[in-house]
């Protein structure tokens, strides 16, 4: 399929197979779940009567105190004693195949096309890593939540979109579901474009 580059205006030859296919919804929506509930810390952690500090000495006698009997100082019924039953951190890692990871990112890359929410760019550069020249630039060609796509992302690109928060720069081995189908525009180089045909082909 043909599109054409924002800049130049010629076009440019795209892979049918990646930038043309029918969008699935319910695989989209269950890869963009899995993606963010990997990104879960899970760090959230208790110590168990095993392993707060404390003596393992018997605190009294068994009988004849009056007092209820008790065999541990770090028994979760004391004091700065140890949880009965103690959070672990844990891992929120849900299995996505390859396949249906890359089918998710097809469909959504053939959507932002139907959409014309996808512009094509030979390059994608600013002249200064000022914010305000990133600003200007988009600015004047009336783009607000953008993402931008590059083969690699250059300095004065990276420190330029870093205070805007609503510009998103990734290179193509970040891409990543949520960030496709967080930003109303997607901008992309002709480089970035190659190199995705030749990851997903």
């Amino acid at each position: 399929m043909e599109v054409m580059c924002y800049d130049t205006g010629t076009t440019y030859m795209l892979s049918e197979n990646i930038f043309n296919v029918s969008f699935n919804e319910p695989l989209v929506h269950q890869i963009t779940v899995a993606y963010l509930t990997r990104k879960r810390q899970g760090s959230k952690a208790q110590k168990s009567r095993s392993e707060v500090s404390g003596s393992g000495k018997k605190p009294w006698r068994q009988k004849g105190t009056g007092r209820a009997r008790s065999g541990s100082l770090r028994s979760p019924l004391w004091r700065s004693g140890g949880v009965s039953f103690a959070a672990k951190p844990k891992k929120y890692l849900v299995k996505i195949n390859k396949k249906m990871y890359q089918g998710a990112i097809k469909s959504i890359f053939s959507e932002l096309i139907r959409q014309n929410r996808l512009f094509l760019f030979t390059e994608f550069y600013v002249q200064d890593f000022k914010t305000k020249f990133l600003f200007k630039k988009l600015h004047s060609m009336n783009f607000k939540r953008v993402l931008i796509i590059t083969d690699s992302i250059c300095r004065n690109l990276f420190y330029a979109s870093r205070n805007l928060y609503n510009v998103c720069v990734l290179n193509v081995h970040s891409i990543n579901p949520v960030s496709l189908i967080s930003y109303d525009n997607v901008l992309i180089t002709i480089s970035a474009i190659k190199k995705i045909e030749a990851m997903f082909q």
